[in-house]
């Protein structure tokens, strides 16, 4: 399962945002790479299906997980990211409980 060790935000502006989506978290390997792109739909926008074209995978979805992806990618460690059942996964490996930050 391919490790993220970095990521990049870009918001799209305008009513539409950009091919249908409104933000896009960009996510990289060490080194540099791009493992996948998740792109962000508000509410009434067009929404995608999951799909992995050459080596990058591409997740969608609402608007209203980006805070809390962009929480799990500021805050854990390991995060994987991977493709099967024709969907994207992102999640981190098991920790103990209580660990803390």
């Amino acid at each position: 399962m391919p490790v993220v060790s970095s990521y990049s935000v870009l918001f799209y502006g305008g009513p539409d945002g950009y091919q249908t989506n409104r933000a896009q978290i960009q996510l990289n390997d060490a080194q540099g790479k791009t493992l996948a792109w998740i792109r962000f739909n508000d509410p009434g926008m067009a929404f995608e299906n999951d799909y992995l074209a050459g080596d990058i995978i591409r997740m969608h979805m609402p608007s209203t997980m980006f805070q809390s992806v962009l929480d799990v990618l500021r805050n854990e460690k390991p995060i994987n990211v991977y493709f099967a059942q024709n969907r994207g996964f992102l999640g981190t490996s098991a920790e103990p409980v209580g660990e803390g930050e």
